[in-house]
């Protein structure tokens, strides 16, 4: 087929994908040069490759040559710099998906687009798996301390506000709680690293389980520094805490291919759960004494 002999409806839907491979391909090829891990480089620059490819096999066709999507490059390359390559690729894809090129209509006219498209829906994700990052390898970690900061702080501070009923004392109280907490949990994954043969993982799961937790702690107490009302900063530390656990798992879903929903209302629902028994703990320790 000449580019003559193509619908203007066609050419539309191939100047799509071809604007979506232009855009990839810049990114896969920006990232195989910063990033310092060889494999993920060769493995990111043969995703690259491929792009290139596939964007001159469309240009045969459209007779153009296709700028990319000045805003998805600038996007997806910061969200692969900042939250990792796996993540941020995937978002890509994802967003890839939601465009909605009309490969049935491109490959019913072009019979010869059908190999293009195998390679995006197989070839291309098989390449994306090869990807190894450290943080995902320490994502059973991060869980740890994360949920378990968000369980047992929201149920600590859950107490406290109706106990003590004064912010400083309960930041204060919370704050020392929290650390000496992370430590405890950082102590206890380096330990179960080390009883579970994994020696040369200890240090860095007990580092991430400790900076998840702490880090968990600073956001929850926030609200107790800069509110004078306990129960407006109790409200607001639980909304931090639903968005905490809202944005963790929307990152895992998207990373590791994992189901948002179910894991989302598990965490949430384990924490809210303690939070209210902790309140109810703090009325009673309250009126008792």
């Amino acid at each position: 087929m000449s580019t003559q002999d193509i619908s203007p409806e066609l050419c539309k839907e191939l100047i799509k994908a071809q604007r979506t491979e232009i855009t990839e391909y810049h990114i896969y090829t920006r990232l195989s040069r910063v990033i310092r891990d060889k494999r993920n480089s060769e493995v990111l620059a043969r995703i690259g490759r491929e792009e290139g490819n596939h964007v001159e096999f469309w240009s045969h066709y459209t007779g153009i040559t296709a700028k990319p999507i000045r805003w998805k490059l600038i996007v997806y390359y910061f969200l692969a710099r900042v939250l990792g390559i796996t993540f941020g690729i995937k978002m890509m894809e994802n967003g890839e998906e939601a465009a909605q090129v009309n490969y049935a209509k491109i490959i019913e006219a072009i019979p010869e687009g059908q190999e293009v498209y195998n390679e995006e829906e197989e070839h291309e994700h098989d390449l994306i798996k090869m990807i190894e990052e450290e943080r995902l390898s320490y994502m059973g970690s991060v869980v740890l301390g994360l949920n378990d900061a968000l369980v047992e702080l929201t149920g600590a501070l859950a107490g406290l506000t109706l106990a003590l009923q004064n912010t400083a004392l309960i930041a204060v109280a919370g704050l020392i709680t929290g650390i000496a907490a992370s430590m405890s949990m950082a102590a206890s994954e380096y330990l179960s690293q080390k009883s579970e043969g994994q020696g040369s993982k200890a240090v860095k799961s007990a580092i991430y389980t400790g900076i998840a937790y702490i880090f968990t702690v600073m956001l929850l107490i926030m609200p107790y520094l800069l509110l004078a009302n306990v129960f407006v900063a109790l409200v607001v530390t639980l909304t931090l805490a639903a968005a905490i656990i809202a944005g963790f798992n929307f990152y895992i879903s998207v990373a590791q291919d994992l189901k948002f929903a179910s894991r989302f209302w598990e965490m949430t629902i384990l924490s809210f759960s303690i939070a209210a028994l902790s309140f109810g703990i703090g009325y009673i320790i309250r009126a008792i004494f």
